[in-house]
């Protein structure tokens, strides 16, 4: 028995013991704080985890398994064509329209078979960031200024950041490149197109069980609303009908192997993020211990502080797709300016607690920090800057 060791465990019980003796169980705040944690935790786990994550996890699963780490290289890795690689990572939002939280199994999914780090991270950001129906709610509702300054922002900002994320952690890349120079060349298992329509199902699956209403009950995207269990039924059964079909009994056991890991890493972290995310802020409408007065307070005008205050605050709240719209349009009614809005929007969809935590796990504290810390930054500038005019 060494006493340091004990030591610590003595602090660890009498920092425990001070802070249930110190829990303020009967403030109205913190007792609301709670319920707000418990109710997040659960609209969580009924609209997103089962609509979401899981589909998510799948087509995770699916990457590291039917996936070629060659391939993935070749046009994702630290050597790919840079043109093509930031290219498809920075529009790939228009195609998944995802939140936060669910982009993380598709990263990490191409991050473990070798994409470059680069690439990755404009993945990463574009994923949420280039939401299509959330830049059209954006510029219907609060105006077609921000919505295009949000638009090209966001485009922008992902092959910025991950252009920047190389070059930062250039001879870590280097060195994971070189490593992977001796991959052997992939050998397809079956034709291009039957992989291609197996992972169109499941994107199917997962774009069209969360297509948003749109504002106004007409047009495509109403009809595609409409229509969106019907779409995401035929992509059900055409995915079942390709497994059936075109794999082998251990081919579908290692995928579903792949999706367990993926979710048994990601999903707790995620929860733990959304309880802590609700106990601080609270839902859309409602408080955490953290007033919300207080941010109202903070991001009014266009300093410095005021954007830094935006982007962060975003950086920490959980946004579903599509809700930063009323909570900013809610915040902008209480006096927020034209640049926090937009810092605000840069940095919040793209970023959350929860999925801060699961980064974390995933490609280390070190890089993560510079990811968060460059998104913050950046946002915070091009508020300030579009506050300007």
């Amino acid at each position: 028995m060494t006493w340091k060791k004990e030591w610590k465990y003595l602090a660890l019980m009498a920092g425990a013991f001070l802070i249930a003796f110190y829990l303020p169980v009967g403030n109205r705040r913190f007792d609301n704080a709670v319920m707000e944690s418990l109710y997040l935790v659960k609209w969580y786990a009924k609209e997103h985890v089962l609509l979401c994550l899981v589909p998510a996890f799948f087509i995770a699963g699916g990457i590291s398994v039917f996936v070629s780490q060659a391939s993935v290289m070749k046009y994702l890795g630290a050597r790919a064509n840079k043109v093509l690689a930031y290219g498809v990572a920075s529009v790939s939002g228009t195609i998944l329209a995802v939140c936060s939280c669910t982009v993380l199994p598709l990263f990490a999914g191409i991050w473990r078979m070798g994409a470059g780090l680069g690439p990755a991270t404009a993945f990463l950001y574009s994923g949420p960031a280039i939401n299509v129906l959330a830049i059209i709610l954006t510029a219907r509702i609060l105006g077609m200024e921000l919505g295009v300054a949000r638009a090209v922002g966001a485009v922008l900002f992902s092959v910025v950041i991950g252009l920047l994320m190389h070059l930062i952690f250039r001879k870590e890349e280097v060195a994971r490149a070189e490593a992977n120079t001796l991959l052997p060349e992939a050998h397809a298992t079956r034709p291009l197109r039957k992989t291609a329509l197996y992972f169109a199902s499941m994107v199917g699956i997962l774009v069209f069980a969360n297509w948003a209403k749109p504002a106004e009950a007409s047009g495509a995207w109403f009809a595609i609303y409409r229509a969106k269990w019907v779409l995401t039924g035929i992509c059900g059964v055409g995915l079942a009908a390709m497994c059936l079909a075109w794999f082998s009994r251990k081919e579908l056991h290692d995928w579903c192997s792949a999706t367990w890991v993926f979710a048994k890493q990601i999903l707790p972290l995620l929860l733990v993020g959304v309880v802590v995310s609700g106990f601080l802020l609270g839902r859309v409408g409602h408080e955490g211990v953290i007033p919300s007065q207080w941010i109202s307070n903070a991001v009014g005008g266009n300093s410095l502080w005021a954007n830094f205050f935006a982007s962060f605050a975003g950086a920490l709240m959980y946004f579903a797709t599509l809700t930063e719209v009323p909570i900013l349009q809610g915040l902008i009614g209480s006096g927020m300016g034209k640049g926090p809005a937009l810092a605000l929007l840069l940095a919040g969809p793209a970023l959350s607690l929860p999925s801060m935590l699961v980064l974390r796990s995933i490609m280390g504290t070190k890089k993560t920090v510079v990811y968060v810390s460059l998104v913050v930054v950046m946002a915070t500038i091009t508020g300030l800057i579009y506050g300007s005019f």
